[in-house]
């Protein structure tokens, strides 16, 4: 059986996505959580200077959204086939551009700059691209086939993260998504890390 040790920072973040599919495919991992203090000593020993890592069976991995893509496929969420998992990484690439902006917004120090950001994407990026997904989602409410995927939940996560940056009903009219946010918050692994998970500022 292999062994999984993830780090990252002591916050959700570009991890998030991964633990959540560790939890979905009921994984063991060692879930390593690291303050700003003990960054310095750290990253020298990192592929590429940033984090999350994954260490299996002593090989370490980077960059998270291939971390995100192997546990998928250990988890079996990575759908069936070439094509099903090409549009559930067509999605992931997408949300990913969104999380990027509301990284970006979350992180900037200016304020005047910070509430630019946010009403961009509250007023533009956050909807169209919810209008584009929604038609991508089908009524059974996954992006891929009839059964979860990481597309599924990565989705989720970028709607919890933007959420925390623009507040309210953004999946109002949007049936299929609605649907996709239950499933995934329905999982029964999802729904006890979502319960148990440390609480962290972002």
């Amino acid at each position: 059986m292999s062994s999984y040790k993830l780090t990252y920072f002591n916050g959700r973040g570009r991890a998030e996505t991964t633990r959540l599919l560790f939890a979905a495919g009921g994984i063991k991992y060692e879930d390593v959580r690291i303050e700003g203090a003990q960054w310095p000593a750290l990253k020298p020993n990192t592929p590429f200077g940033h984090l999350p890592i994954l260490e299996v069976d002593g090989v370490t991995l980077s960059e998270s959204a291939t971390i995100a893509r192997f546990v998928a496929k250990r988890a079996g969420l990575a759908g069936e086939g070439d094509v099903q998992q090409a549009r559930a990484d067509m999605v992931v690439d997408a949300v990913r551009d969104v999380f990027g902006k509301v990284a970006a917004a979350f992180f900037e120090k200016d304020e005047t700059k910070k509430g630019e950001l946010i009403k961009e994407l509250a007023e533009n990026t956050l909807p169209t691209f919810l209008n584009n997904v929604e038609k991508l989602a089908n009524p059974s409410g996954y992006f891929v086939g009839d059964s979860l995927t990481w597309s599924d939940i990565e989705f989720y996560y970028v709607l919890e993260a933007a959420g925390g940056m623009c507040p309210g009903d953004h999946l109002k009219d949007k049936p299929n998504l609605t649907k996709v946010v239950t499933n995934v918050k329905t999982n029964p692994g999802i729904a006890k890390w979502l319960e148990e998970r440390p609480q962290t500022t972002f």
